[in-house]
C-alpha cells in the first residue's frame, strides 16, 4: 500500500504569527493581565505557554502576571490502560490560582481528556475566579468530554484516522505542525 505523505498545517513563520494573533486576542480580554497567570500542559502546552507568555511580556509589560507548567499524568482517565512505565513531567507552580484568572494553555485539543486530566490538576492550586482554554490545533471532531476552546490557532476537522502532531524547537526539532495518518511512517 503507497505511503500517505504528511500535510504541513503550519511552519515557523506561520507559528509565530498565530502566537502573536492569539496573544493579541488575550491583550483585548486581559488587558494588563492583572489577577491573571498563564499555565501550560507539560510538555508541548508548557512550551507554548512560555512563548505566549514571552511575547506578551514584549508586547504590554504586565506587573505581575505568573507563568506555570502543569503536569496531568496521573489524573488522566486512561493512564493505567496500558503497561508502559510513565514518567511523568515536573509541575512548576510556585503560586496558588485562588480568585486568579488562568489561561490554560495545550498544543492540541481532541476528546477532552487532557483538559479534564488538567483541571482536575489545577484544582490542587486553589479555586481559581476562572479559567479559559488556548490551544494551538482545535480538532472539532470526538469530543468525550464538552470541552471547547476559548482561543484557538487553527481549527482543524479531521476523521479519527488522522493525527495532528506539533513540533517545536525546544524538543529539538523544528517548528512545525503535520497533520498525517496514524498508519503513516512518512512525515
Amino acid at each position: 500500500m503507497p505511503k500517505k505523505k504528511s500535510r504541513v498545517l503550519f511552519q515557523e513563520d506561520q507559528l509565530q504569527r498565530t502566537i502573536d494573533r492569539l496573544c493579541y486576542q488575550l491583550i483585548e480580554n486581559y488587558g494588563d493581565f492583572s489577577q491573571s497567570c498563564i499555565v501550560g500542559i507539560q510538555q508541548k502546552g508548557a512550551f507554548l505557554a512560555q512563548r505566549i507568555h514571552l511575547r506578551l511580556q514584549e508586547l504590554v509589560k504586565p506587573q505581575h502576571f505568573p507563568l506555570g507548567k502543569l503536569d496531568i499524568t496521573f489524573f488522566r482517565d486512561d493512564f493505567r490502560l496500558n503497561n508502559k512505565i510513565l514518567v511523568p513531567h515536573h509541575t512548576e507552580l510556585d503560586f496558588l490560582v485562588d480568585s486568579l484568572k488562568v489561561i490554560l494553555v495545550d498544543d492540541v485539543l481532541y476528546t477532552g481528556r487532557t483538559i479534564q486530566a488538567a483541571l482536575q490538576a489545577l484544582s490542587q492550586y486553589g479555586r481559581p475566579a476562572s479559567v479559559e482554554l488556548l490551544v494551538l490545533i482545535d480538532r472539532r471532531f470526538n469530543r468525550s468530554f464538552p470541552i471547547q476552546s476559548n482561543y484557538s490557532g487553527l481549527k482543524v476537522d479531521a476523521l479519527d484516522q488522522a493525527y495532528v502532531k506539533v513540533e517545536l524547537k525546544e524538543e529539538g526539532g523544528r517548528d512545525r505542525v503535520l497533520l498525517f495518518d496514524p498508519e503513516t511512517n512518512e512525515e
